[in-house]
């Protein structure tokens, strides 16, 4: 996909968190509202689960951003562009099995064109917010803002927050579609069967009681029946989930965990159960209780065994950066994007430290990085913001202000971006690639009348589209 394309589905993203969640600010607690959080280790996950079913589908994949919603809600969601998949959902199954089940249910909806023709989705509301990145966030999400101010991330998803409403007969297309795509994937029917079962007393909720995915996916005991007489029927019913994609999702379940329930995760993962999911999660409570040399104690003896991890080294380099020790987030967080060089997330968070760092080298160098980053995420708010600081360091004013234009335009603030944009003209080289770049800028926020008569005399534009 073109940079172009990928960007616009990213603001595409705005009518797609379902169901009626009011936009919650980032330090909000998990109880009161939700986030986008982003993390290579579960993105890549998610999208491991999910590729086999768009291609069963027939869906180009690589079309479709699949979105980590921060919320204890069980819920998933799609639209054309996006599948969304809640932290809460994914803590409740059991199996990768189950999870690949509500995928492909999800997948159904969206080949099917559900999310696109639902009447609610219409008239969804447009509610502006920012959402974050980096599991950093999951430290605010859980009521730790202090312990998430130092990884922030990708604030460029803003938009709407839908109410995705299927009809019982969308509901039971989604299901058959589903359950032949995961046939067609070499993947069994049973773990969609399985977590619809396991919530069948939804069915007798009242509506406001129900979670959000029974409210907007309507379950019924003869829904559940049905499924389950076609899925048994198939020649992949008795398939298994592999040893790898078992440990994949008990490492992704164990590291929300350990982010979102800090407490619990230290009972649900005892010190007796010597697992590596067990002690990841550990690490990570042990770091989100703000004990950080017991969670640092812990993931060097995680490293010992597992020299070539990039998350392990990027988690490390995340605590000690966070807990202001970022000379010493250098060389971890180095060391995960030497082990991970395609991953711009992991960049992001080593260009964070080097421009932290009193060194004008290294400012330079986390530039760089976050230059870097952008060639794939260049929608990447954080990495704007980031840039705008270091340039600023660098007493590089015009740059700087085009890079906060960049980080205002990718939240979808117009006015701000309009704004700084017009002041990076005023220092930039006229005519260089980065002064045309703040010229498109303020012709695409709302620029005023004055903004386009000043443009008009400098013949950046013509007179004639003046109105």
């Amino acid at each position: 996909m073109t940079s172009f394309a990928r960007s616009a589905s990213r603001k595409a993203l705005a009518a797609l968190l379902a169901l009626g969640v009011a936009a919650a600010p980032v330090a909000a607690s998990a109880q009161e509202g939700m986030s986008l959080i982003r993390d290579t280790e579960i993105e890549a996950i998610l999208r491991k689960d999910s590729e086999p079913l768009f291609a069963a589908a027939g869906v180009e994949s690589k079309n479709i951003e699949i979105l980590l919603i921060g919320s204890k809600d069980l819920n998933a969601f799609a639209a054309p562009g996006t599948m969304g998949v809640y932290t809460g959902l994914i803590l409740e199954t059991e199996n990768p099995n189950q999870l690949q089940g509500v995928i492909a249910h999800e997948v159904g909806h969206l080949a099917g064109g559900h999310s696109a023709r639902s009447g609610e989705m219409g008239r969804a509301g447009m509610v502006p917010f920012l959402l974050t990145m980096g599991l950093g966030v999951l430290a605010a999400v859980a009521g730790s803002g202090e312990a998430a101010a130092g990884l922030m991330g990708s604030a460029n998803y803003f938009g709407t927050i839908g109410a995705l409403g299927y009809s019982r007969e969308q509901e039971s297309r989604a299901d058959q579609a589903g359950a032949a795509n995961l046939e067609r994937a070499g993947l069994s029917g049973r773990g969609l069967v399985e977590f619809f079962d396991n919530f069948r007393y939804q069915e007798v909720f009242q509506e406001a009681r129900r979670y959000a995915y029974f409210r907007s996916h309507p379950l019924s005991s003869d829904r559940i029946e049905a499924l389950r007489a076609k899925v048994e029927t198939l020649p992949h019913y008795d398939a298994v989930d592999p040893p790898e994609a078992i440990t994949e999702h008990e490492i992704m379940k164990a590291k929300l965990e350990g982010f979102i329930n800090p407490q619990k995760a230290m009972v649900d993962y005892a010190e007796t159960d010597t697992s590596y999911p067990a002690r990841y999660a550990r690490a990570i409570a042990y770091y989100q209780l703000k004990e950080p040399e017991k969670a640092l104690k812990k993931i060097d003896e995680l490293l010992a065994e597992q020299p070539e991890n990039p998350y392990l080294w990027e988690l490390k380099g995340q605590i000690l950066f966070e807990y202001g020790r970022a000379a010493e987030a250098e060389a971890p967080q180095r060391k995960s994007v030497e082990l991970m060089p395609e991953a711009p997330l992991l960049r992001i968070n080593l260009g964070q430290t080097l421009i932290a760092l009193d060194d004008k080298a290294k400012t330079e160098e986390g530039v760089a990085e976050l230059r870097k980053a952008l060639t794939q995420e260049d929608d990447n708010a954080v990495a704007w913001r980031l840039l705008a600081t270091a340039y600023d360091k660098l007493g590089e004013d015009g740059r700087a202000r085009l890079a906060t234009a960049e980080y205002n335009f990718a939240i979808g603030d117009s006015r701000q971006a309009r704004v700084f944009a017009m002041r990076a003209r005023e220092l930039l080289e006229r005519d260089s690639p980065e002064w045309r770049r703040a010229t498109d800028i303020v012709l695409t926020s709302e620029p005023s009348k004055e903004d386009l008569r000043d443009l008009a005399r400098e013949g950046s534009i013509r007179r004639g589209s003046i109105r």
